[in-house]
């Protein structure tokens, strides 16, 4: 869960708008100027992970909601239910069975959680040369952005990292995270909707 949870702030790197033929300091230029127009961001998600000694996938489903500059709900609702918030220096973190509320600032796991989620969301991960060595090319009508991770605790977790972005929507539609054991995660969006209202209520951290 931990592997997840550091990787879907990398989803929000999400609009390339007319990037064709760009080399890729103009996308990610691009990228920057339209996340920061972004305000709000909702979405439905599938989860699959595929594990490299099994023939079986493990599907999971759920909601994302994110507001500016530093709010974050990601919500799995089937088969089970596990939910993420950050809202601004608090994490909470809660299933069927319990809740916990963690202070960013003074866990260092989740304070480069937090790190990586609004970098991202700012459009910067893309040039966060010193967490990534990054690649960004165009294949089958998208354009690929692969992370391959250069921390230590970040190598311990993946080989590397796919954003894939859908030209003609101005949005990453799909996210593969390879582990260094074979296994790999891939995290499709759907109906996806910018700059929408959303009750900040379901930011609340209680």
């Amino acid at each position: 869960m931990r592997k997840i949870l550091i990787a879907i702030p990398l989803m929000f790197m999400c609009c390339l708008s007319q990037a064709q033929n760009l080399g890729a300091e103009e996308i990610i230029e691009k990228i920057n100027i339209a996340t920061s127009q972004m305000e709000s961001m909702e979405c439905s998600f599938v989860q699959t992970k595929h594990i490299a000694l099994l023939s079986d996938k493990m599907v999971s489903k759920g909601k994302m909601y994110y507001s500016q500059p530093d709010k974050l709900r990601w919500e799995y609702v089937t088969p089970y239910t596990y939910t993420f918030i950050l809202n601004e220096n608090q994490v909470l973190l809660k299933n069927s069975n319990r809740s916990d509320v963690i202070d960013v600032e003074k866990n260092k796991m989740f304070k480069e959680i937090a790190r990586l989620m609004m970098n991202s969301i700012m459009g910067k991960s893309l040039s966060d040369h010193k967490s990534f060595d990054i690649t960004i090319g165009e294949s089958a009508g998208e354009w690929v952005a692969s992370l391959v991770p250069l921390k230590r605790d970040l190598k311990q977790m993946w080989q590397r990292l796919e954003l894939h972005f859908d030209i003609s929507k101005n949005s990453v539609v799909k996210v593969v995270m390879y582990e260094q054991s074979g296994d790999y995660t891939v995290i499709e969006l759907f109906d996806i909707k910018k700059n929408k209202s959303i009750d900040e209520k379901i930011f609340n951290i209680e």
